[in-house]
């Protein structure tokens, strides 16, 4: 039975809430320990919440003062579409909040902003092992069919 809660923009006082969820995400995706990310980079990345120049935003879902997950997104530029497309970056809802329908709200949180900046368009990428996540996915977008590739330096 999904929760009550409020879905809104991170602010300047969530830090400390938000940061255990973000060490979690990081966590699933093998971003910890030894291959942790570096303090500066998630510095960095709560840093552009904030700045009006960046296309960096986050939400958060709350019940009762706890912050139950986060969303990250991004606008960018593309050349099929004159609008921006909205890229959803990293969404992670607390292990106790699970099934409870945070990951459907956050998502809707990021449609409903994305709309109103005028994107056509909400997409992202999982691991093909999250198939929890999938689930989830499946009931609220369509599946591209598209394969991701990447190179790193």
């Amino acid at each position: 039975m999904p929760l009550p809660m409020t879905i809104r923009p991170v602010v300047r006082q969530d830090f400390e809430r938000w940061l255990p969820l973000w060490d979690g995400y990081n966590a699933f995706y093998g971003r910890s320990g030894d291959t942790a990310l570096a303090p500066e980079i998630t510095g960095m990345t709560w840093s552009r919440f904030f700045d009006a120049y960046e296309p960096v935003h986050a939400l958060v879902a709350e019940h009762e003062g706890e912050l139950l997950g986060l969303v990250h997104y991004l606008y960018h530029r593309t050349t099929t579409a004159i609008e921006p497309n909205c890229y959803l970056q990293d969404l992670f809802t607390s292990a106790g909040s699970r099934g409870k329908g945070v990951g459907r709200a956050l998502i809707e949180g990021v449609y409903e902003r994305a709309s109103a900046a005028g994107s056509k368009r909400v997409y992202w990428l999982t691991h093909q092992t999250n198939h929890t996540a999938m689930k989830l996915y499946d009931k609220v977008a369509d599946h591209s069919g598209f394969v991701s590739y990447r190179k790193l330096f």
